[in-house]
């Protein structure tokens, strides 16, 4: 049963995880802005703190685990070991 584990891509390359970086900013941001805005005109303190939480599950969702599109650039540890390679090639 574990084995299901181990065939699960775990890595992000720089530029993935530049974008999840600004995904997780852009929500919390923009659920922090609604939350007080829709708890300022309600009055109620509670609905502001639930509209951060659930942007904060929302973001979690989309940027903690390391979906394709994080992946798409390739890792700049493939691009060394490439280079290295076409070098021994040369030679």
């Amino acid at each position: 049963m574990l084995d299901v584990f181990g065939s699960i891509l775990t890595q992000m390359d720089y530029k993935g995880q530049k974008l999840a970086e600004q995904i997780f900013r852009g929500i919390i941001l923009v659920s922090a802005v609604i939350g007080f805005i829709y708890g300022y005109i309600a009055e109620q303190f509670d609905w502001a703190v639930y509209i951060v939480m659930a942007g904060f599950a929302l973001s979690c969702l989309l940027t903690l685990p390391p979906w394709p599109m994080y992946r798409c650039n390739g890792s700049l540890s493939k691009s060394r070991e490439q280079k290295t390679r076409s070098h021994q090639r040369e030679d």
